[in-house]
């Protein structure tokens, strides 16, 4: 009965593992084949076969990316934009979260009942658009970031998680002295990191592959979002500029703006890769303490 047990373990193991493989493959695949496209050269990239590995390969493309001003110019409103929105997210949701989590708090339920009806009703895009004209912020980096500096799910995953601090450790904060801002600052704060982490990864992606606000709020080119950018090379075919820089720079016809797409795509990920492994090590504790206590 036992060696029965074993078998039928190790086979839903190998299933897993084979299930959890094949949605890893799918999963990657798509980048796979921007990294070969944007390291292949000629007319190869046009083909209809599936390429695992470039025939030959080639930085050019990437040259010509590094040249590409648009590129360089989405990329700072870009992260601008991030650092901004996860700056205001991780300070409006922390001094919010923070009072909502004393249960002594007054209207504490009425207050928290209101925050929570915000999730169910929006104002919709017209007013949100005449609430940012009204408020003088088009074309401003601010029509980006302020609209989605509080969230009500954020705010109740932070205070969850502030909850869940031991209330021994404010109080000897307090014996010594320490008020609440000093208690929020030295004591709250330095004990909350797996949760400002997880926060702050998801405030970031967010921030960093929105293209509509910027597309509705942003009219000045030059202030313009990375992923706004690239929507107008993939989905809208404007290579103009692209092609114009190309034949500026003299360089050969063998690399098309094809390749470039590709070389474009893969460098506006890599901030994305290079910070989720710092973080990712917070997110799992993050989510589980703030979801499930208090």
């Amino acid at each position: 009965m036992v060696y029965r047990k074993t078998r039928l373990g190790m086979a839903a193991d190998l299933c897993l593992y084979a299930s959890m493989t094949l949605l890893m493959l799918l999963t990657l695949y798509p980048f796979w084949t921007q990294l070969v496209t944007s390291l292949e050269t000629g007319a190869s990239v046009y083909s209809t076969r599936l390429m695992f590995v470039p025939e030959q390969v080639s930085f050019e493309a990437y040259r010509l990316a590094f040249h590409f001003k648009p590129l360089w110019t989405g990329y700072l409103n870009t992260i601008v934009r991030t650092a901004l929105g996860v700056l205001c997210m991780l300070v409006v949701t922390s001094l919010t979260a923070y009072p909502l989590s004393k249960k002594d708090l007054p209207f504490n339920r009425a207050l928290t009942g209101f925050l929570l009806l915000t999730m169910l009703f929006t104002g919709g895009l017209i007013p949100n658009y005449l609430l940012i004209r009204e408020l003088h912020l088009l074309n401003s980096v601010w029509a980006l970031v302020l609209p989605g500096t509080l969230s009500a799910f954020n705010a109740l995953v932070m205070r969850n998680f502030f909850r869940s601090i031991p209330d021994s450790l404010e109080e000897s904060a307090r014996v010594d002295g320490a008020g609440y801002l000093r208690i929020y600052v030295s004591v709250i704060l330095p004990l909350s990191a797996p949760v400002l982490a997880t926060l702050a990864l998801w405030v970031g992606v967010g921030h960093w592959n929105a293209w509509f606000d910027s597309l509705i709020y942003i009219a000045d080119g030059h202030k313009q979002v990375l992923q706004v950018v690239l929507r107008k090379i993939l989905i809208e075919n404007d290579t103009a500029d692209m092609n114009a820089m190309i034949q500026k720079m003299n360089t050969h016809s063998e690399y098309t703006d094809r390749q470039l797409q590709a070389a474009v795509v893969m460098l506006s990920i890599i901030p994305m890769l290079v910070v989720y492994p710092f973080v990712q090590k917070y997110f799992v504790q993050g989510v589980m303490v703030g979801a499930i206590k208090g």
